[in-house]
């Protein structure tokens, strides 16, 4: 059998060669870039698209017909209607429909 060098007395090991710091150090660099990148552009659309006043008087009405639009639809379904509406949303949420 052909051992190779450990016939002749000795081991070589073959080690993985070691990172340079410098990678690190590159690696950063490029992160804190595109930090910066990030966070300028973050400025920037929050200033462009900021959003528009809303109307009080819109917003009032809006607010009043949320409050009571889901009572008086309640009152108005038939025990029936909303027995059918919960089968069909129970379906839904369990994929068989």
């Amino acid at each position: 059998m052909n051992y190779g060098n450990a016939a002749l007395g000795y081991v070589s090991l073959i080690t993985m060669p070691r990172r340079s710091s410098i990678v690190k150090d590159e690696i950063s660099f490029a992160k804190s870039i595109v930090d910066e990148i990030i966070e300028e552009t973050e400025n920037e659309s929050t200033t462009e698209l900021a959003r528009p006043e809303k109307n009080p008087a819109a917003v009032a009405l809006g607010k009043l017909g949320g409050l009571k639009g889901g009572k008086a639809r309640a009152e108005k379904l038939t025990p029936e209607r909303r027995k059918e509406i919960a089968k069909k949303a129970a379906a839904k949420r369990w994929n068989r429909g």
